[in-house]
């Protein structure tokens, strides 16, 4: 913190802030690395190869964009100060957890457990919640 800086809000205390920029970089590296094929063949979700799989996972990416953009967005408005860094960060917490949500109910619809799919959409589904108090409270 900066000698003489105003406080961060009581929303942006740790670890929120770390854990959306994250999360937020996190899905701008996973759809890299999915445009360019890396992912080796047994890392890739059931039936991947068909290309209305594909087409599921990529209509993702909108979204996803959308939580990455309002998370760094937020933070780069909470560093500036800005009033609306709250609001910005309810949305991306908001759409983190829809993201997650969606892609566990396609698994589950699927019948498809798969861990290492299911985890990292468990934890956007999850996460936000734990912070939700922040923003709901009285200031």
């Amino acid at each position: 913190m900066i000698v003489g800086a105003a406080p961060a809000p009581p929303w942006a205390r740790r670890p929120l802030v770390p854990l959306m920029l994250a999360t937020d970089i996190g899905f701008l590296v996973y759809w890299a690395v999915t445009a360019f094929h890396l992912l080796p063949g047994a890392w890739l979700f059931k039936d991947y190869e068909d290309p209305r799989m594909q087409a599921w996972n990529w209509s993702f990416l909108a979204l996803d964009l959308v939580v990455s953009g309002t998370g760094i967005g937020a933070a780069v408005m909470l560093a500036r100060r800005h009033p609306g860094a709250a609001a910005v960060a309810v949305m991306s917490l908001t759409a983190t957890a829809a993201s997650g949500l969606m892609a566990l109910s396609f698994w589950t619809i699927r019948r498809d457990f798969d861990p290492a799919w299911w985890a990292p959409n468990l934890f956007l589904a999850v996460y936000p919640l734990f912070f939700a108090r922040r923003f709901l409270g009285s200031k």
